[in-house]
């Protein structure tokens, strides 16, 4: 895979905090849309008032998103704490973190019924994680969680993209969850590595099309072969990718001609799949790129998956501004502050 960008120096990434960033503004993000989820825009301002003026709620909990991109997050550190990072030692640790999340009495946050189906599937210690994954399902849930990836320092492009498309693969096995997810990760790491946001949405479909047909064996084993419909998995790939790309055209569109009043879902979709979820998120984002709080409040105050949109849009924000995006008040009050903060120290270093 190409780098198609220059990176910063190593020490202003590390000055910027650009981990600690993103994973606060995600978990942001996750609590200013709880609230909204499930509601229409006219709902959502009768509630809240003026969407520019959405006010972190009290208390600033978050949902199953923050809850399983900590898990990842868990099984990542156990992994690389045992070695070099590679699919067997990435699995084992995140297996065993998403079967815990699954049974955990805090799981009551409207989690996804994909993740709680394959999850439950992991929980039988003798079935491979392959016949666990959803393989029909490309619901935001892999996604949502992905951040942690694209900020582990030192991983090639090629563990980053496994680790990725794997750790969507244990829940939701579509190849459009996989790609999304690759991408999603891509965008995290390139935002933190000092990418411009006027050049990320073509930076991600140069990326895309680099790795249309690319399937990671290594990481993937004989995943694709649960579905009947590829002829082999260069093309099942593809079909991921395909559906990516064609997202990331309606991005572009929408970002020639941008209207911040309007609900951003009505030109890249609501975010229940992987793919409008990555478009939308980033399109707040990039309608906002140097005022984090507006770009969270602008995904907030939609028709869609408002969380997961509001999470993810702050999981860019953070890793293109860094730690001090975020006000101080909000980062105080955000539920696993200490743990957040904890991991974005780790991989900040």
């Amino acid at each position: 895979m190409t780098q198609t960008t220059t990176a910063k120096p190593a020490q202003d990434r590390a000055a910027k905090r650009a981990a600690t960033g993103a994973l606060i503004g995600l978990a942001l993000g996750d609590a200013l849309g709880f609230p909204t989820e499930f509601n229409d825009v006219p709902s959502i301002l009768a509630k809240t008032g003026p969407w520019r003026e959405m006010a972190l709620p009290r208390p600033a909990l978050i949902t199953d998103d923050t809850q399983m991109t900590l898990a990842l997050a868990r099984g990542i550190r156990t992994a690389t704490d045992r070695g070099p990072i590679g699919p067997l030692r990435l699995t084992r640790p995140v297996r065993e973190e998403f079967v815990d999340w699954y049974h955990s009495p805090e799981n009551n946050r409207a989690p996804g019924n994909t993740c709680l189906r394959a999850c439950r599937l992991l929980d039988e210690p003798r079935r491979d994680w392959r016949d666990a994954s959803q393989i029909g399902s490309k619901g935001c849930g892999a996604n949502m969680r992905v951040a942690p990836v694209g900020l582990v320092p030192g991983w090639t492009d090629e563990e980053r993209a496994g680790a990725a498309q794997l750790q969507s693969a244990l829940t939701h096995g579509h190849p459009t969850a996989l790609a999304a997810s690759d991408l999603t990760a891509h965008a995290v790491h390139l935002l933190a590595r000092g990418a411009e946001p006027t050049g990320l949405v073509g930076l991600l479909r140069s990326y895309a099309l680099d790795n249309r047909t690319r399937y990671h064996e290594r990481w993937l084993g004989d995943l694709w072969m649960r579905t009947a419909s590829d002829a082999g998995p260069e093309s099942f790939m593809a079909r991921g990718w395909d559906e990516c790309l064609a997202v990331l055209d309606r991005l572009a569109a929408a970002l020639r001609s941008p209207s911040p009043e309007t609900d951003p879902c009505l030109t890249t979709g609501d975010g229940w799949i992987a793919e409008e979820a990555l478009a939308t998120a980033l399109q707040c984002f990039l309608l906002f790129p140097d005022a984090p709080l507006l770009a969270l409040r602008r995904a907030a105050c939609t028709r869609g998956d408002s969380d997961s949109l509001a999470c993810l849009a702050g999981a860019f924000a953070g890793a293109h501004l860094g730690a001090s995006a975020w006000p101080a008040d909000w980062q105080d009050r955000i539920e696993h502050r200490d743990e957040l903060l904890e991991f974005g120290s780790l991989w900040d270093a």
